[in-house]
This record gives structure tokens, sequence and C-alpha cells, in this order.
């Protein structure tokens, strides 16, 4: 969805505007779309109005950027830690992602990478689906598949020797620096915009250690060069130190995860900029009361030991500097509850501000759409989510959102509103 269906001009008055750069709230303001739902003025309330416009009135909220989630996995259901994709079709998946990207943009999460399914590109058929407003949906930067090791964190184990998988289910597993650069093409040229590689054991992948390096620094080096030809970039899972360190060095645009990253580590992304795209909540969801029942007692453990080492690289991570991206691994716990996680960071040692700003403005840059999303300014889309209180002072406001509008078109109305996506 990128038009209004009338293409008639709207201004929304907001009777608080967060404004994330400056890290400030602003009182009586009204933001002025045009027809193709990007934001032309942000006016004061006694200006008026364009002519014409339609008004939508949030003057009892307090309203900011619609956030943005880099590390979803919107297709097929919430992972377990067993065998994935082998007892539901691809069709099944995608339309089990329809009622995911429903639940993450009513969120409040307007926009998110997805980074990658292990049935090939279809994250890619669910964005195509909601650009053009088939589907309720956020905005989606889609790795199509993980490239990974045989065996590795982005493959599928467990299962008899003898069985064979399609395509679909091993795309992106390379064994050579040639095949690194063959699959990305071959993701960006079937529809992926961004690429995902797996640099390091998973915590869910059965057998994985999470600290061991699965691809080398020349696969890493390999996917980042193809990919840039494409102008795109490359996110790298790396829990261990030494496979985020080889990602660094590689050139990728994020580290994913971090879990157990090292002094050094952490001065290498503060001192490159790299981002780093750190999930805690998904951890707190999977350990507390409302976490699986069913998972192997060795997932657990690693899930125990992963948890306790990120909190404690996080917080040294704030305070190095680093560019943290909010990113939660969504498909972990259940759909729709990422702004759980700015509690997280906050509690981590973030003010609720430096939080936001990990979902809006740093998002946005991570993905190379500043120029879109991530403030509420001229040029960008009048994507925003709207809160009862003020989430400067209570972070968890944003856990609650009341309104949520993509393109100006309202997707979620708590107060009842006619006029949706």
């Amino acid at each position: 969805m990128t038009e209004h269906a009338d293409g008639r001009p709207i201004a929304i008055r907001c009777g608080r505007l967060l404004d994330v750069e400056a890290g400030m709230l602003v009182d009586d303001r009204v933001l002025h779309v045009a027809g193709d739902g990007r934001i032309t003025a942000v006016a004061a309330a006694p200006d008026g109005t364009p002519d014409g416009a339609e008004e939508l009135d949030l003057s009892g909220l307090t309203v900011l950027p619609g956030l943005i989630d880099v590390h979803t996995h919107l297709v097929g259901d919430v992972q377990t830690a067993g065998v994935p994709s082998t007892t539901t079709s691809a069709a099944e998946e995608v339309l089990i992602g329809v009622r995911h990207a429903r639940e993450t943009i009513r969120a409040g999460f307007t926009t998110v990478r997805d980074l990658g399914s292990f049935r090939a590109f279809t994250d890619c058929a669910l964005r195509d689906a909601i650009d053009r407003g088939d589907v309720v949906g956020p905005r989606m930067q889609c790795a199509g598949a993980f490239i990974t090791a045989p065996s590795g964190g982005g493959d599928v184990v467990g299962l008899a020797r003898d069985i064979v998988l399609p395509e679909e289910l091993r795309f992106g597993v390379v064994r050579s620096v040639d095949e690194v650069r063959e699959r990305v093409r071959r993701l960006l040229i079937g529809g992926a915009t961004m690429i995902k590689c797996i640099g390091t054991g998973a915590v869910l992948t059965r057998g994985g250690v999470p600290g061991a390096p699965e691809l080398s620094e020349a696969e890493i080096r390999a996917a980042v060069e193809e990919a840039a030809w494409y102008g795109t970039h490359v996110a790298v899972h790396a829990h261990g130190a030494e496979g985020a360190k080889r990602a660094i060095r590689a050139g990728a645009r994020s580290v994913e995860h971090g879990s157990y990253l090292d002094d050094e580590a952490i001065a290498m992304l503060a001192d490159t900029g790299t981002f780093f795209s750190v999930d805690l909540y998904d951890g707190e969801w999977a350990l507390g009361p409302d976490g699986p029942t069913d998972w192997p007692a060795d997932t657990m453990r690693k899930l125990r030991e992963s948890q306790t080492s990120a909190e404690a690289v996080v917080a040294t991570a704030i305070g190095r500097g680093v560019r943290i991206a909010f990113g939660t691994d969504s498909g972990v716990y259940p759909h729709g509850q990422n702004a759980r996680q700015f509690t997280s960071y906050v509690r981590a040692g973030m003010m609720s501000i430096a939080a936001i700003r990990t979902a809006t403005t740093t998002a946005a840059e991570l993905m190379g759409w500043s120029d879109r999303v991530g403030s509420l300014t001229p040029g960008r889309f009048a994507d925003l989510v709207a809160v009862a209180g003020d989430p400067l002072a209570d972070v968890t406001e944003l856990e609650r959102p009341v309104v949520v509008a993509k393109a100006g078109l309202i997707v979620r109305d708590e107060r009842g509103a006619a006029r949706t996506a």
C-alpha cells in the first residue's frame, strides 16, 4: 500500500509529536500528507490545513514514527526447536505469514527487515502481496533465504540421512566462495533485497554450537561484494566473537545476535560503525512462564547461557556507543509482542529516547531507508504510531498502540475510526 484510494491529501492533527532526532515532544502539530502518503510539511496547528484535505484527529494522543524491527521472520509458524518447514507447504507458510504481518503492523511496526525463511523466497512473496495491497502488513526488506554452511545454523538438520529435501529448503547452502557468489546473485535476481549470512552456529538449531564460526571471512566478504554490486547489504548472524569479527572485517552491514561478543568484537563494532542488531526479549519470553514447554533440554541450556551473556554484552555495547538497531528475532516469540523489547533495552542501560531511536532513525539508517521511514519529517511516509501517554517517561506505552497508520492510512484504531487500509 503506497497510495490513498482517492488520492486526497490528509492532515493529521497530533496532540504531541515526538521529534525522535531532537528527543523532545512538541505540542499541537499537523502533518500534511500528500496523496502518495508522504509528508509534505509539519506545521503548527494554528496554521491550518491544506484545502480539501481529509483530517485525521489524533489531538488527544502522542504521535511518533512507525516503528522498525530489523530482524523478523514473518513467514511460517512460531519457531520450534525441532525440524523446520517439513510439515507445511510453501503456500501454508505464506498464508500464516499474512497473519503475522497483520499482527506486526498492528503492534506499531510499520517497517521490517525479514531475515529469511527456510523455504526460499516465501518472504518475498509475502512482501509482494503487501506491496500490491492484497494484504495488510509492514514495508519489508527480504533476505529470501539463508546463506549457510552445510548442517549450519541455516540448514535443515535432524532428518534421516536418506531423505532428500527440495531445493527451496536448502537454497542457500554453500560450500565455497564461488558458491556464495552464485547463490547471492540468484537470491537478489530472484527477488531478495538484502542478504543474510549465518556466520556461526544457532541456539535453536539442534546440535549447533552458537559460538562456533561456520562461514569463513572470505565467504562473508564474497557475499558483501556481490551484494554491493546490486546496491544492497549483508546481515550476518553471529552469536560468537570470532564470527562477528569475521563479519566486521568482511564489511557486513550488521551483526545479528552477538550473544558471546568479547571486548575486542564490541570495540570493532564501535570503531567501524557496524550496526548491532541485538535481540533480548525473545530469550526472556522463551525462558519465562509463557515460554515453550516442549523444547529439548539442550536447546533450553543454550538459551539460558546465551541470554545471560547477551545481557552483559548489550550493557557493554551501550557504554561503548555501538550503533544498536532494534531487532527482535520475531518468530521465536509470538508475533505482535515486538515492542516489549524496549523495556529490555532500557533495563540494559538505555534511556527511553535512545531505545526508541534504535527502532526509528538508527533502524532506518541501517536499512538505507532514511529517506522514507524512521522520522515524521517532509519527504518521509506518514507511517506512525499513536499512544495515550508519554513514551519518554514510560517506554511501555509503545506496547499499547491506540492508532497505527501506514502512509497516512489507518491499520489500527482503538478509537473506532472508520477509515482503514
